[in-house]
C-alpha cells in the first residue's frame, strides 16, 4: 500500500470561511508557517509528507472571534479533503471542557471544589488508603492533577470491541483495558492523571443528572457556540462522514479508523479547531468579566490560578511576553492536537488539530512559526523554567 508521501502534495488544500479575507499581517503569518517551519526549515507540505500526517486544521482567534482558518490534506488517507468542519478527536484537550463543566455545577451549588469527593460520589467512592488517611481527595485536586490518582491516560477501544462503563473503568474490571484507579500518593502534588478526571466525570454525571454527552452539550457546547462538537462515543453513523480517521506513524489508517473513548472527561471530545477556539473565547470573556460569559469571572479565576507546576483546573498556565496565557495539548490513538490563547490584550490564540500520531511535531512547528510571525516575544522566566513548557515547544499531553 502506498504511503501518503507522493500523493500529499497533490491534495494539499487551503480553505477559509466564506467571505473571510485575512489582513496583511494574518496572511504573512499564514505564509510564514506554510513556507518555513522553523524546526526543519521546510514547507508545511514537505513536513506533512515526511511525517506521514495526512491532514491538518488550524484556527486563529482574536478579539472574541475566529479570525481565520486553514485546512490541509485529507481527512482519511486516499479520501476527501479536510475542511473547517472536519471533526478531530481533541484527546486531552477534553479536560479543559470537563473542568469548565464542573465549575458550572459548582456555580449551581451541585458540587464543591474543596470538599472530600466521597461526600458527593454515590455509585463509587475513592477507596480508603494510607494516602488519604489525613488528606482527602477534592474536586480541585482531581481537575489540577494533584489528587495523587493512578492511570495517566487511556489507549481507547478499537471500533466494534466491547466498551466498559465508568464503574468498570474506575475498578479496572473487564472489559476495561486499564488498571483500577487508585490513590498512589498523598494529594497535593502534580502528577498527570486521566484516572483522576474519570473520577471527576462520575461526579459531574451524578451531580448533573444526565449522561455525559447530553450534559456537556447543555453546560458547555451549546452556550459556547460549539455547534459541530460532540462527546458522543462512538460517533453516530450520521456524523461519520464529517469525521477524520486516525493514522499511525506510517500514515495508514488505524484499525477501525477511530478508537472509542468512554473516558469522556479525559479524552472523548470530537471538535474542530474553530469550535475549540470558541470555547477558548468563552474562557477569555469570563476571565475579563464580560456579561453572559461561559462561566463566571470568579470561576474563570479559579480555573486559571495555578495549583501546582503551572497547571490550573484543566489548563496549563503561564505568561508569555508579560501576558497570561492558557494552553493544552492532546494525543489519542491516531490524533494529536494543541491549543494556546492569551487572556488579555487582543486575546489572540490558535488551535491546531491533526489526524496522525506524528502530528504533534507539525502542530509545534506551526505554533513556533506563529509566535515569531505575530511577535509574541519570549516566555517569562518563571514559565520558561516550569515543568509544563511554554508555547514555543508545546508538548502533547500524555495518552
Amino acid at each position: 500500500m502506498k504511503s501518503i508521501l507522493g500523493a500529499l502534495a497533490a491534495v494539499l488544500l487551503l480553505a477559509a470561511p466564506a467571505g473571510a479575507k485575512p489582513s496583511a499581517a494574518d496572511q504573512a503569518a499564514i505564509t510564514a508557517y506554510e513556507t518555513h517551519l522553523t524546526t526543519a526549515n521546510k514547507t508545511l507540505a514537505v513536513r506533512m509528507a515526511e511525517l506521514n500526517v495526512p491532514g491538518v486544521s488550524v484556527a486563529f482567534i482574536e478579539d472574541g472571534k475566529v479570525k481565520w482558518t486553514r485546512t490541509y490534506g485529507v481527512a482519511t488517507a486516499g479520501g476527501p479533503p479536510v475542511t473547517p468542519t472536519t471533526l478531530f478527536q481533541a484527546a486531552s484537550m477534553s479536560k479543559a471542557v470537563a473542568s469548565a463543566a464542573a465549575l458550572r455545577l459548582v456555580e449551581q451549588g451541585r458540587l464543591k471544589l474543596d470538599e472530600d469527593v466521597n461526600l458527593r460520589l454515590k455509585a463509587w467512592k475513592v477507596p480508603d488508603s494510607p494516602y488519604t488517611a489525613q488528606k482527602k481527595v477534592t474536586l480541585r485536586e482531581l481537575l489540577s492533577h494533584t489528587a495523587g490518582m493512578t492511570v495517566s491516560g487511556f489507549p481507547g477501544y478499537v471500533a466494534g470491541k466491547p466498551v466498559p462503563d465508568v464503574i468498570q473503568i474506575l475498578n479496572g474490571s473487564p472489559p476495561s483495558n486499564t488498571p483500577a484507579i487508585r490513590s498512589f500518593e498523598t494529594p497535593g502534588h502534580y502528577a498527570y492523571s486521566g484516572g483522576g478526571y474519570t473520577v471527576a466525570q462520575l461526579m459531574i454525571v451524578e451531580a448533573g443528572g444526565k449522561a455525559y454527552p447530553a450534559l456537556l452539550k447543555d453546560l458547555i457546547l451549546r452556550p459556547a457556540g460549539m455547534r459541530e462538537s460532540t462527546f458522543d462515543q462512538p460517533l453516530p453513523p450520521g456524523r461519520l462522514p464529517q469525521a477524520a480517521s486516525g493514522h499511525g506513524v506510517r500514515g495508514l489508517v488505524i484499525e477501525g479508523a477511530r478508537n472509542t473513548y468512554p473516558e469522556y472527561a479525559a479524552a472523548s471530545l470530537w471538535t474542530t479547531p474553530s469550535d475549540y477556539g470558541r470555547f477558548f473565547i468563552g474562557l477569555q470573556n469570563a476571565y475579563v468579566g464580560r456579561p453572559h460569559a461561559l462561566i463566571s469571572q470568579a470561576s474563570a479565576r479559579e480555573m486559571m490560578t495555578p495549583v501546582d507546576a503551572n497547571y490550573g483546573l484543566g489548563l496549563q498556565l503561564g505568561r508569555w511576553g508579560g501576558h497570561p496565557y492558557i494552553q493544552h495539548g492532546g494525543g489519542n490513538e491516531g490524533f494529536t492536537c494543541n491549543s494556546f490563547a492569551f487572556l488579555d490584550g487582543a486575546r489572540q490564540g490558535v488551535v491546531v488539530m491533526t489526524n496522525a500520531t506524528a502530528g504533534t511535531v507539525v502542530a509545534q512547528d506551526i505554533l513556533r512559526a506563529l509566535v515569531t510571525a505575530y511577535g509574541w516575544g519570549e516566555p517569562d522566566p518563571a514559565t520558561r523554567g516550569s515543568p509544563r513548557r511554554a508555547p514555543n515547544v508545546p508538548p502533547a499531553e500524555p495518552k
